[in-house]
C-alpha cells in the first residue's frame, strides 16, 4: 500500500504522524511511504533521517494526498485540505469530530474513510492511541498552570509549591483518566495541594493506592465541583467521553465566583471543553481572561513538545497503521474490534454514535457498512 504523511498545517502544530523508525518498519513490510519535505523538521526530525529510513520525499502536500491510499496525520484536516479528501482513501488521525461539524460534513461529502485515533477502543474500554497524548497533556498542565499563575502573566501570583510558612497552590483536577491522573501526579510532585474529582470510585481508589493519601480524592457531584473550584487556584479539566462532546462540568457562574487570577487549563477543549467559559486557543495566543480567571484552552497541547509527542504517537499508532496497510480496511477491522470502533465516517456515513448524536446525524454501525 502507498502510505502518505503530509506536513501538519495547523497553527503552531509541530508534530508529524510518524518517526523515521516507523517509516522503516512500514517499508520493511513492503509498503511505499511518501513524506512531505520538511514534514518532520518541527519535531527535530530532518528529511535525511526519513530518506535513510526508506521514505520517498515529495515536495508538496498535494503530492502526498494524490498518491496515498492511507494518509497518516496528527490533526484533523483543515478547510484548505478538504479538496484532497476522496472516496477510497483512508485517513488515520486525531479527528475529534463531535466538536467539528464542518470536518464531519467534509469527510462524509467526500466519501473518505476516517479513522480517529481517539476512538480506537479496546473491549476493556482502553483508548490506546489517545493515551500517549493524554499523558503528555496531563503532565504539561501543571507546568502551564504554574507559569500562568505568575502575576506578570495575569495570574494571582501564587507559587505552585509555596514556601516554608506560606501555603502552596491548591489544584483541582476534574477527571481521573489518563490526563487527569498524570496532571495530579505532576502537580503533587511540584508540591501543590491536589484534589482529584471523578465519578468512578475505582479510579479514585487507584489514585489513593498509588499516591497513599498525598492526593485528595472526591466523588464527583455538581456541588462538590462548585465548592472545590471556588477554593482552587488552578482547575484542570481532564474529562473525556470517547468520541462525544465533553460534559460542561463548571458553569460560568462558578467561574465568575472563582478567585481573581485563578487559572483554568481545559485539556478537554478538543472535545468542546468542560467549562462553560472555554473556547479554543492556540500556542501563539494561548490564554484569555474571563471574569478575572486566566483560561488556557490550547487544542493541541502536546504540539508544544513535538519531539516527545511524535515518538510517543508513533509508538502507539504504528501497529494499527501496519495492519491497515497490510490487510486493507475490511480485513483489518474484522480482525481488530478496537480498530473498528475507530472508524468515524465511511463512504458518506457516520459510523460513530457519539459523533452522530453531537450533530443530529443518522448513525450507521460500522459492521453494517463495511463488507
Amino acid at each position: 500500500m502507498i502510505v502518505g504523511v503530509p506536513r501538519e498545517i495547523m497553527e503552531a502544530e509541530y508534530r508529524v504522524a510518524i518517526t523515521p523508525a516507523g517509516v522503516h518498519e512500514l517499508v520493511r513490510q513492503g509498503h511505499r511511504v511518501l513524506v512531505e519535505r520538511e514534514g518532520g523538521v518541527g519535531s527535530s526530525l530532518p528529511d535525511g533521517a526519513y530518506e535513510r529510513a526508506g521514505a520517498t520525499l515529495v515536495p508538496a502536500a498535494a503530492d502526498v494526498w494524490d498518491e496515498a491510499e492511507l494518509v497518516l496525520k496528527v490533526k484533523e484536516p483543515l478547510p484548505s485540505e478538504f479538496p484532497f479528501l476522496r472516496r477510497g482513501r483512508i485517513l488515520f488521525t486525531y479527528l475529534h469530530l463531535a466538536a467539528h461539524r464542518e470536518v464531519t460534513e467534509a469527510l462524509a461529502a467526500a466519501g473518505t474513510t476516517a479513522i480517529a485515533y481517539e476512538t480506537v477502543e479496546t473491549d476493556e474500554g482502553q483508548l490506546p492511541l489517545l493515551a500517549p497524548m493524554s499523558e503528555i497533556a496531563g503532565r504539561m498542565a501543571p507546568h502551564v498552570s504554574a507559569t500562568w499563575l505568575e502575576r506578570v502573566r495575569g495570574g494571582s501570583g501564587v507559587l505552585f509549591s509555596g514556601v516554608s510558612g506560606v501555603r502552596p497552590a491548591r489544584v483541582l483536577v476534574l477527571g481521573a483518566g489518563m490526563a487527569g491522573i498524570n496532571a495530579a501526579w505532576i502537580a503533587q510532585g511540584m508540591e501543590a495541594e491536589v484534589v482529584v474529582v471523578d465519578k468512578n470510585v475505582e479510579r479514585l481508589r487507584y489514585v489513593d493506592h498509588i499516591h497513599k493519601g498525598r492526593i485528595l480524592t472526591l466523588m464527583s457531584a455538581a456541588l462538590t465541583i462548585e465548592e472545590e473550584a471556588l477554593r482552587a487556584d488552578v482547575v484542570i479539566g481532564a474529562v473525556l467521553v470517547a468520541g462525544a462532546l465533553a460534559p460542561r462540568l463548571v458553569s460560568e457562574r462558578t467561574v465568575a465566583a472563582m478567585r481573581p487570577g485563578s487559572v483554568v487549563v481545559d485539556i478537554s477543549i478538543d472535545q468542546g471543553g468542560c467549562f462553560e467559559t472555554s473556547r479554543v486557543t492556540t500556542h501563539t495566543k494561548p490564554t484569555y481572561v474571563t471574569h478575572g480567571v486566566v483560561h488556557y484552552c490550547v487544542g493541541n497541547m502536546p504540539g508544544a513538545v513535538p519531539h516527545t509527542s511524535t515518538y510517543a504517537l508513533t509508538n502507539a499508532t504504528l501497529p494499527y497503521a501496519a495492519e491497515l496497510a497490510g490487510r486493507g480496511l475490511a480485513d483489518a477491522i474484522r480482525a481488530d474490534r478496537a480498530l473498528a470502533r475507530g472508524v468515524n465516517v465511511h463512504e458518506g456515513l457516520v459510523t460513530n454514535r457519539g459523533v452522530a448524536e453531537a450533530h443530529g446525524l443518522e448513525f450507521h454501525p460500522i459492521e453494517g457498512v463495511v463488507s
